[in-house]
């Protein structure tokens, strides 16, 4: 029930590349996307993570601790659904979040989306702009895929 490693390592390539400081996490199980997540922000980064099984969590935790991050975790027992919806009772929550990771309940996806879509940041108008220039470049070959903001890649021709 854990992430692929290749899943893995897109989170971490997309973190970094966004210089996501405040995620969430909604799912957590035994810790391995949340431990990718924990490694991949800063310093002074934060996640909330979300799971309504402490246990399993807790199993993957000395691996969490041993790696030196278990401060930048702020681990919420609860179902998702509440917890997000408490999340957005304060509004200083709204539009306040780097990043969004999902992989719990496949039937609760409609449900974490909207929440989540409420405290996402909205980089839209960053992103065109960085695209159109990146696009019109005759140095570079481009790759952009439709993912969360878009992921671009690209590749230096001279």
């Amino acid at each position: 029930m854990a992430a692929a490693p290749i899943a893995g390592q897109m989170i971490s390539f997309l973190l970094k590349k966004e210089n996501a400081k405040k995620t969430i996490e909604v799912g957590v199980f035994t810790g391995y996307s949340l431990l990718l997540t924990a490694l991949s922000i800063p310093g002074d980064g934060k996640i909330t993570a979300i799971d309504c099984n402490r246990e399993a969590y807790e199993i993957g935790l000395p691996f969490i601790k041993k790696a030196g991050v278990e401060a930048k975790i702020d681990f919420v027992e609860s179902d998702a659904h509440l917890a997000l919806d408490n999340l957005l009772l304060n509004p200083k929550n709204e539009g306040s979040f780097d990043f969004a990771f999902v992989d719990a309940d496949k039937p609760s996806y409609q449900h974490y989306h909207e929440r989540l879509m409420k405290l996402v940041k909205v980089n839209r108008e960053a992103m065109i702009k960085l695209n159109k220039s990146l696009a019109a470049d005759p140095r570079i070959d481009i790759a952009q895929l439709p993912l969360g903001d878009g992921i671009t890649f690209c590749r230096r021709l001279y």
